[in-house]
């Protein structure tokens, strides 16, 4: 019982996040979900060489929760344009197809170290072009069909790596002209297909005879987990949702680098 407190503990943490910086919980679930089946659950378990995938299907799978609940959330607040989101969202759907296929296909270890490498490219492209950290607001320029090539890398790396699309649609928005408040609200919808079409996906390869992973699992989606970090995910939207578009933008997008820097130093220790 102690073990799912900590689950909803985390998984309201993924809540805030979510709707504050557009995660859909994933960089905070993935790592969570890694060290507790390679540690906590112990390497005898018939899921720990599948944790990597495991965490990957269970935090795509959590994340149709949380965007849609933030999406909401970010609508009646006012912060969503959709002409910018709707030219992208079935080019990140085709992409996360491809990327939890690929997922599946892959040993865990690579996908661990594959986490650990983009996060960090992610953060050091922040920090050090310019347009993220230190570029003031202005008008988006709209998205065009080129953009559609775009979408499918971001459903791709977000559903091959769990961590939705804020990973890859932040930072692009934001150099577009969009403020911190405007690029992580519009993560979140962006969010939504990667979680649909990935966790179809999953469900889809499970069907091809993968070995059982035991009770409390469909696929590679640990049914258990899924409903401990759901109930804490509803507590943080909840919580967090009051603060959308109250916070300063450059101390946004900072925070925002910081998460995925402790994201990293997390996967790291496991």
């Amino acid at each position: 019982m102690e073990l799912y407190f900590w689950l909803a503990a985390c998984g309201t943490l993924a809540g805030v996040t979510t709707v504050l910086f557009g995660f859909g919980g994933g960089f905070v679930v993935v790592p969570l979900l890694y060290h507790l089946l390679t540690h906590m659950r112990g390497p005898e378990t018939p899921a720990a060489p599948h944790a990597m995938q495991i965490a990957v299907a269970t935090s795509t799978c959590v994340m149709i929760f949380g965007s849609a609940m933030a999406t909401a959330k970010h609508q009646r607040a006012g912060s969503l344009d959709w002409a910018v989101i709707k030219p992208l969202v079935f080019a990140i759907a085709a992409g996360s197809v491809l990327g939890a296929a690929t997922a599946a296909a892959v040993e865990g270890s690579w996908l661990r170290w594959a986490f650990i490498a983009y996060v960090s490219l992610t953060v050091l492209d922040c920090w050090l072009r310019p347009g993220f950290l230190l570029q003031p607001a202005r008008e988006a320029r709209p998205a065009r069909a080129r953009n559609a090539l775009t979408g499918i890398v971001i459903g791709w790396i977000a559903a091959l790596l769990g961590v939705g699309g804020s990973v890859m649609t932040v930072p692009l928005l934001r150099r577009r002209g969009v403020s911190m408040t405007g690029a992580t609200a519009m993560a979140n919808p962006l969010t939504l297909p990667v979680a649909l079409a990935g966790t179809a996906t999953y469900a889809a390869l499970s069907w091809g005879g993968m070995a059982s992973l035991g009770a409390g699992y469909v696929g590679y989606v640990d049914l258990r987990a899924f409903l401990a970090l759901v109930a804490g995910s509803y507590a943080g939207i909840r919580m967090a949702s009051p603060f959308i578009g109250r916070i300063p933008d450059q101390v946004h997008a900072r925070v925002y680098v910081g998460l995925l820097i402790a994201v990293v130093a997390s996967m790291l220790i496991g």
